[in-house]
């Protein structure tokens, strides 16, 4: 990210945790004494949300720049290969029979070119970074969506996956079992 854009984010950044400070010492404790059940428990967390939004704002920057850049190349590779068709247009004959040639054509430029596109290093890279900030983007949802679930004593998805976890094993268990127990009444 270019220098003049990221310290104006970085002022951006700086500045809203300041506030989110400040409302927080401010509001947060009578606005958790005044609260009952998950209001309570929300006022105490909201800093956490804010602050997780604030951070992943550099991150949503991120990849919405990387995912222009992908669709960018994508067009571009997709215009030219389009030029090359019409170039080639017109050395085929334009009746019903043709129509099958100029189909392949079509289909063997734009596969030419858009592998090239796909096997260029700057592709790759770009295309690694859009992944890169895509992931980033949903680990920040996920803590945003665990602090939420936690602040309504709901369990975090980590709970729920440790109790699949367990469930599957228990069904593992189970079915040795239940095959044991058959193999003992054979006999």
């Amino acid at each position: 990210m270019s220098q003049d854009v990221k310290l104006p984010l970085d002022y951006f950044k700086h500045a809203s945790l300041f506030w989110t400070d400040l409302l927080h010492l401010m509001s947060g404790k009578p606005v958790a004494l005044t609260s009952v059940g998950p209001s309570r428990n929300w006022a105490n967390d909201a800093k956490k949300v804010i602050t997780e939004l604030i951070d992943a704002n550099d991150d949503l920057i991120e990849f919405n720049q990387r995912l222009t850049e992908y669709y960018k190349q994508l067009s571009e590779a997709w215009a030219e290969s389009q030029k090359k068709v019409n170039a080639k247009i017109p050395t085929i004959p334009q009746d019903v029979e043709h129509l099958e040639a100029y189909k392949r054509v079509w289909i063997d430029i734009f596969e030419n070119d858009f592998t090239q596109l796909f096997d260029s290093g700057k592709f790759g890279e770009n295309y690694g970074k859009l992944v890169s900030a895509e992931l980033e983007l949903s680990r920040h949802w996920e803590n945003i969506t665990n602090v939420i679930l936690h602040s309504m004593k709901l369990p975090t998805r980590k709970e729920i996956d440790e109790v699949y976890k367990e469930l599957h094993e228990l069904r593992k268990r189970i079915t040795k079992l239940e095959k044991n127990e058959g193999k003992t009444n054979a006999e």
